[in-house]
């Protein structure tokens, strides 16, 4: 670790280029020096113009945030100029070679700064909140479940009328006298198939051709319910969930983003406005796009009365766990985490030899990444941190990684080795880790803080897995109740 320290003092960059500045612009026109700077720079990387909405103190804030998240990164060194680190780097060591000592120092130095790098090396930039996010409970039915939900369908405009739409689907329990805890989770195929009631409506734009009902990538009355009871690869237990007290809110992917390779026609394409030219399909960071999604429901359900503000669970299953840890860790809000199965990318070390590599899903889903993280394809050691840093920008609110014995491309044993690597952030915060220090058997769940499950079957959603996310939440919120 000593000469690895060396190595980065040698790149070493002063803190004012490294930390993830947050500008804000509070007035009128007349921006001036830095802030004219940035300003232009959002509407160059964007396409965004005055025009294009009329000028308002709400739009210049709104670029200003852009422009500093993806204007502070620039002083990061190319991959090529990284040192390599055989082993997950320590999150608690600064990227200039500095220890973190105190968590003064995490909360406003390190976490900032490894927001920064993990936005410049792998995922992109993650847009800001708009000001103004509008959320409409649409339809309401009481009679959902035989009775024992309430529906509720919520549309949340994030901006114009270019700008996305979510179809958020709320359900909550009936047979209860507090605001629930609530599981969000974002589903692959529509809202639709999450359930067979004709109330819910069909997703609106292209749907994966896999998907039931879906030939032509269009959303048919067929594809309702396909993903309710017995789908091979997902399921939403929506009684089971409502039986044990919870919540559930879900919203379709493409709502966001279609998940193309070549077409980018959801966030990406909002921002980059008029000019193609702005909008790379190719390394446009669908990953970051799906968690600025997540954002924009808990930027509803804080404010829903019948959910309770301060126990959200995000959750989501292989890619889309992705987006849930992601999500997480960029989100106070979200107080747990339940990346499901999440591998590369998400919950397995980017140096694991086992699986899924850093290069492969690149060159499958080069998409879901920026382009900078092509980059550490053949040199995934160069990569100046590892996922055990985004479980660790979670910290000090739990996560839990599940697994299956005959899913071997997420890495089981790699996951579980990132979250014994994050275990140190949660102690030097005074939480509990994960309190393990060997995986457990098949079937059992094992840690305190941090949690960590593997099962028999394959890479799926099953109703068993369900139990053990009821499970972990149920001893997490009571935990936090006391």
């Amino acid at each position: 670790m000593k000469a690895e320290t060396r190595k980065q003092k040698e790149i070493r960059k002063p803190k004012s280029e490294i930390r993830m500045a947050a500008s804000r612009f509070d007035g009128p026109p007349g921006l001036s020096g830095r802030g004219e700077m940035a300003f232009r720079s959002g509407e160059e990387r964007f396409g965004l113009r005055i025009s294009d909405f009329g000028f308002s103190a709400t739009v210049a804030s709104f670029l200003l945030l852009v422009a500093a998240v993806a204007t502070a990164a620039t002083a990061f060194p190319a991959a090529s100029a990284l040192p390599a680190q055989t082993n997950l780097p320590n999150p608690l060591v600064m990227f200039d070679g500095r220890p973190v000592t105190n968590r003064a120092q995490w909360f406003a130095e390190r976490r900032p700064e490894l927001q920064a790098l993990f936005q410049h090396y792998e995922y992109g930039t993650l847009p800001p909140k708009p000001e103004r996010v509008e959320a409409k409970v649409v339809a309401a039915y009481s009679d959902f479940l035989g009775g024992k939900a309430t529906l509720k369908l919520v549309e949340i405009k994030t901006g114009p009328a270019n700008a996305p739409k979510i179809d958020l689907m709320v359900v909550v329990p009936n047979a209860r006298t507090n605001p629930a805890p609530v599981f969000l989770t974002m589903n692959f195929c529509g809202n639709h198939a999450v359930t067979a009631d004709p109330r819910v409506p069909l997703a609106r734009g292209w749907v994966y051709t896999s998907c039931k009902g879906c030939p032509n990538g269009v959303a048919t009355d067929a594809g309702r319910g396909s993903q309710a009871t017995n789908w091979p690869v997902h399921l939403w237990p929506l009684d089971d969930i409502v039986q044990r007290g919870y919540a559930f809110a879900s919203f379709y992917s493409g709502d966001i983003d279609s998940d193309r390779a070549n077409v980018s026609d959801g966030l990406y394409a909002w921002l980059a406005g008029s000019d193609v030219a702005r909008n790379d399909p190719t390394n446009r960071g669908s990953i970051a796009a799906w968690a600025w999604g997540f954002h924009r429901c808990v930027d509803y359900l804080v404010k829903d009365p019948d959910v309770n503000p301060r126990q959200i669970a995000a959750l989501g299953h292989s890619r889309n766990g992705k987006a849930t840890l992601l999500a997480a860790a960029f989100d106070e809000r979200i107080a747990i985490a339940f990346p499901h199965q999440a591998g590369c990318g998400g919950t397995a070390p980017a140096r694991g030899t086992v699986g899924e590599s850093v290069k492969r899903i690149n060159t499958s889903f080069p998409h879901w990444f920026n382009g900078a993280f092509k980059e550490f394809n053949d040199v995934p050691e160069r990569l100046p941190f590892d996922h055990n840093a985004m479980v660790a920008l979670c910290a000090p609110r739990p996560v839990l990684f599940s697994c299956a014995t005959g899913d071997q491309w997420s890495n089981p044993a790699g996951q579980f080795e990132v979250l014994a690597a994050a275990e140190p952030v949660y102690r030097f915060l005074g939480a509990p880790g994960l309190g393990v220090k060997e995986m457990p058997p098949v079937g059992q769940l094992v840690g305190e803080r941090l949690g960590y499950f593997i099962r028999e079957g394959k890479h799926a959603m099953t109703a068993d897995d369900w139990k053990v996310f009821m499970d972990f939440a149920d001893r997490q919120f009571k935990s936090a109740a006391k």
